[in-house]
């Protein structure tokens, strides 16, 4: 796979109406930005039109959702690039906020159907999401994070919520540009119910943004709460163990979460 930093090409630029010359890459990002565009490297084709698709049907007034641009020809993808409308903000640790947004993309985005690439995805995180899931069965190791999903694993319980299209990294790609709506820049699909994405932010945020349990009981209100939070430590714990980079660092985040959750079950 050729590195996500290799810059557009002055030929993709041009497809997509953008100056070569002026294109710089984004702070800690791999993604290049010239003018009110941005460019991100395909790696996946099935999986980066299904986005372009998904942000483009998507409309709430509670978010800026990226659109993707379509070439001078109507491509969505020119030579293994894809093109969005840039949103300014940065990553901020506004929990609450970020639930909400779970909670607002996903009634705006509850009519996609299911994609046909997720049945053959193989990846840490969707065999991580099967595990949670109970779809799938895959040992674990202890010292990465398998002790705590042994713990937790026994009070899983049938959820009786409608599956749909759910985004499971939603706070990685959420910016906040003060007082603006939050910014919804991309789209990581799974599916399950749409509350399950609004859990993943949550869990997400106990793990990486700062949050408390107060966090969680604030949106108690959500159905089936517990057991969608329980789903989503047990996906974060999942994949921390079949990954061979985790560190013991990240680990001690999803410990303190997967307290958190357990306290509420």
């Amino acid at each position: 796979m050729r590195s996500t930093l290799e810059r557009p090409s002055e030929r993709v630029c041009s497809a997509f109406g953008s100056d070569a010359d002026a294109i710089t890459l984004l702070p800690d990002s791999e993604t290049w930005h010239a003018g009110d565009v941005v460019f991100k490297r395909v790696t996946d084709r099935s999986q980066a039109l299904w986005t372009a698709r998904a942000l483009d049907f998507a409309e709430d007034p509670g978010l800026r959702i990226a659109k993707p641009v379509r070439s001078r020809d109507g491509r969505w993808i020119v030579g293994d690039w894809s093109a969005w409308r840039y949103l300014p903000g940065a990553a901020e640790h506004r929990c609450d906020e970020a639930v909400l947004a779970a909670v607002r993309l996903h009634r705006a985005t509850a009519d996609l159907p299911r994609p046909d690439f997720l049945s053959a995805r193989d990846d840490i995180d969707a065999i991580a999401d099967r595990i949670a899931w109970e779809e799938q069965d895959r040992p674990l190791s202890e010292e990465k994070g398998g002790r705590w999903f042994e713990i937790l694993a026994p009070a899983r319980r049938p959820i009786k919520l409608p599956h749909q299209v759910a985004h499971g990294e939603l706070l990685a790609g959420l910016l906040f540009d003060g007082d603006a709506a939050p910014g919804v820049v991309d789209f990581v699909p799974y599916y399950r119910p749409g509350e399950w994405g609004a859990a993943i932010a949550a869990v997400d945020s106990l793990i990486w943004g700062g949050a408390t349990g107060a966090l969680l009981e604030r949106w108690a209100h959500l159905p089936e709460w517990p057991q969608l939070l329980l789903r989503a430590i047990l996906f974060r714990l999942a994949s921390h163990a079949l990954d061979p980079k985790s560190t013991n660092a990240a680990l001690d985040g999803l410990r303190a979460a997967a307290r958190e959750v357990s306290a509420i079950l």
